[in-house]
């Protein structure tokens, strides 16, 4: 098969790419410099920001397109990137692409305290990441291109750039760390292998066209933090505080303008009862996660 790939360079990218490879087909990667170096990847140098960019050879008799690219950090460039640039692939790929896989986030639902998400919950993007990410769903949904989307959760493994899952078990590994609220707490990931796995399903299967699909898996945060110390020879037992005296605490720092590494988002996620729900992905596709988080987050401290 001929495989196209924005964002290829990405975290998840490079993985899908990596594996597509394996697999023996023919990658395109769509990138504004050269970065991996392998010589099985056919690069085209170009970028989706820029207006006149020219996709054609890229896409030109491609089997499936995933559409990885996405601008995390600067918010000046999202709307061009998430927005105009999806724009631009979806003319540039009418009658050259057999499918498309979008690449989205479960962010466009908005901010979840206590609910249980689905794909037929409603979406209410806050942040500009967010709104940009679902108006980029929503040209792809109105192209008339046959298309799958797949809203993954927090994504983590050992390769990722993303630094905020080690600065967590750095603190755990400190004696730093403790629990805010009630126990109960519950976070939201899935491994990288497993958006691999999942995009690569939604590229060859024929039953999820035209479907929205979140992928995540779930678990207590005091399991987690049990999973980050697995490899301690003593594991510590941390101290729990009131979320309510936490909130405060940090209002009166920010008031006398001083910064810590815990901020009210942070507190958000850490006292969540969020559930980001992938029933339909086991439904459709018989989709089954390669281990448990418990076992993966137990991988991911030993090698981090």
């Amino acid at each position: 098969m001929i495989i196209a790939i924005t964002g290829g360079s990405g975290f998840i990218g490079r993985n899908l790419v990596s594996s597509h490879i394996e697999q023996g087909d023919e990658v395109r990667l769509l990138s504004r410099k050269k970065i991996l170096n392998d010589s099985y990847i056919k690069y085209f140098v170009g970028d989706l920001s820029n207006p006149d960019v020219d996709l054609s050879n890229f896409l030109e008799s491609v089997d499936i397109l995933y559409h990885c690219a996405g601008e995390v950090n600067n918010e000046s460039l999202m709307q061009e990137l998430h927005i105009n640039g999806t724009q631009r692939l979806v003319d540039a790929a009418l009658g050259r692409v057999g499918r498309w896989v979008q690449l989205s986030s479960v962010g466009v639902y908005g901010k979840c305290r206590s609910s249980v998400m689905t794909e037929s919950s409603k979406e209410h993007p806050v942040g500009v990441y967010e709104i940009t990410k679902a108006e980029s769903d929503k040209v792809i949904r109105t192209s008339g291109i046959p298309y799958v989307i797949v809203r993954p959760s927090n994504v983590f493994g050992n390769d990722m750039n993303n630094q905020s899952l080690r600065r967590l078990l750095k603190t755990v590994r400190k004696g730093l760390f403790f629990f805010i609220g009630s126990p109960g707490s519950l976070v939201n990931y899935v491994h990288v292998k497993d958006v691999v796995k999942y995009l690569m399903l939604c590229g060859v299967k024929d039953n999820v066209l035209g479907e929205t699909f979140i992928i995540s898996q779930t678990i207590k945060i005091e399991q987690m933090i049990e999973s980050f110390q697995y490899e301690l020879i003593k594991q510590k037992n941390f101290f729990r505080f009131p979320e309510g005296i936490i909130r405060a605490l940090l209002k009166v720092l920010k008031f006398l303008n001083i910064s810590i590494p815990l901020t009210p988002s942070r507190v958000d996620a850490l006292t969540s009862r969020c559930i980001y729900n992938s029933n339909k992905a086991h439904e459709v596709l018989g989709f089954g996660y390669s281990m448990t988080l418990q076992k993966d987050f137990k991988l991911f401290a030993k090698k981090n």
